[in-house]
């Protein structure tokens, strides 16, 4: 009886784990292989091995594709020429006071052609009114970017591939004396490549918000005369607004406005039109981040955090790439019926 009242007290109970526990002081231990754990509890204490340097690099990595639409504005002012204008035909230029030597094209190659002032045309000179044109198109543009993030800032690049619909090209003065301007070229593909820079300024929830410019060069393809345009850079300005769908998926909608412009020379003239085409843009689409950790290789697994299988870390199996999850604890459960839709106003949803 004097013996069971002794075990009943705590201090004597406390006092024989902790002696057990120090009788075994390698069953806590944490082993670096499994080779080394003798029995099944033993694994919990294996030392987690780290995923590779190559793939934790990787996993810096952001993906971005997209697409939308663009307004573009084509618009050029001709100082230094002049417009000729006769009945039933097409606007022209001349150079200075030369109006007998013309040209009939000067959007994307310079064509000369000769010029006669026919009864009821009109002509007028730089030299007395702003004259030029202005004409209104669209893009249709496919993005692809790749870039880093440092805590909150972005660096990368990307490409863009636009088909990019010409329209007419109308007077700004004298619209009721000059035509409208129909140049041979009516649609082309405009390529452009660019630097990446921005940085996320607020975030509200799973929305997060970011400024960002693309600054890089352009192409625009073979009906353009390359040998008498003169290039410069692009600079797109934008304001992203991206939906976090996972800790690896967004979606986004990005609204931009971007400038640039080139110069086409005129032959023996000694002289150029400078077209500018600033465009607006709305884009969509999604970036993927490729995860550090490897997909968990149980079928039959169903972790819904990061876990390990002996000395080895996974994702969870579990985890689609498009619904939010915390990666320290399962979030994998639909929302009841009960709470969707038109049962978010009932008092009682059943």
């Amino acid at each position: 009886m004097a013996l069971t009242r002794t075990f009943r007290k705590p201090y004597v109970i406390a006092t024989l784990v902790l002696v057990s526990l120090a009788a075994m002081p390698e069953a806590f231990a944490q082993y670096e292989t499994e080779q080394e754990a003798s029995v099944p509890l033993e694994y919990f204490y294996i030392k987690r091995q780290g995923t590779g340097l190559f793939r934790r690099i990787l996993s810096k990595v952001t993906f971005g594709l997209s697409t939308g639409y663009g307004a573009t504005t084509f618009k050029h002012e001709l100082d230094g020429f002049g417009i000729l204008q006769n009945p039933d035909s097409m606007p022209k230029l001349f150079q200075g006071n030369n109006a007998a030597q013309g040209y009939s094209n000067w959007f994307n190659k310079v064509q000369p052609e000769g010029n006669t002032l026919q009864p009821g045309g009109f002509q007028v000179n730089s030299d007395t009114a702003d004259i030029g044109f202005k004409s209104k198109s669209f893009n249709i543009p496919i993005r692809a970017t790749l870039h880093v993030e440092f805590d909150r800032y972005r660096i990368g690049g990307g490409y863009s591939f636009e088909y990019t619909s010409v329209g007419d090209f109308r007077p700004l003065r004298y619209q009721d004396r000059i035509g409208n301007y129909s140049p041979e070229v009516t649609s082309f593909f405009l390529k452009k490549y660019f630097v990446l820079l921005g940085a996320s300024v607020y975030r509200y929830n799973d929305y997060l918000l970011v400024v960002d410019a693309n600054i890089g060069g352009y192409a625009m393809g073979k009906k353009f005369d390359k040998n008498a345009m003169k290039k410069g850079v692009f600079v797109n300005l934008g304001v992203t607004v991206e939906r976090e769908m996972s800790e690896y998926f967004r979606l986004f909608v990005r609204p931009s406005y971007e400038i640039k412009s080139y110069k086409l020379n005129v032959p023996e003239t000694g002289q150029s039109i400078q077209h500018r085409f600033n465009a607006f843009y709305i884009n969509v689409g999604a970036t993927y981040r490729i995860p550090e950790l490897r997909r968990c290789f149980l079928k039959t697994c169903h972790a819904q955090m990061n876990h390990a299988h002996g000395n080895r870390e996974y994702r969870s199996r579990r985890h689609p790439i498009y619904k939010k999850q915390n990666p320290h604890y399962g979030e994998n459960y639909p929302t009841l019926i009960k709470y969707k839709g038109k049962n978010k106003k009932k008092l009682n949803p059943y």
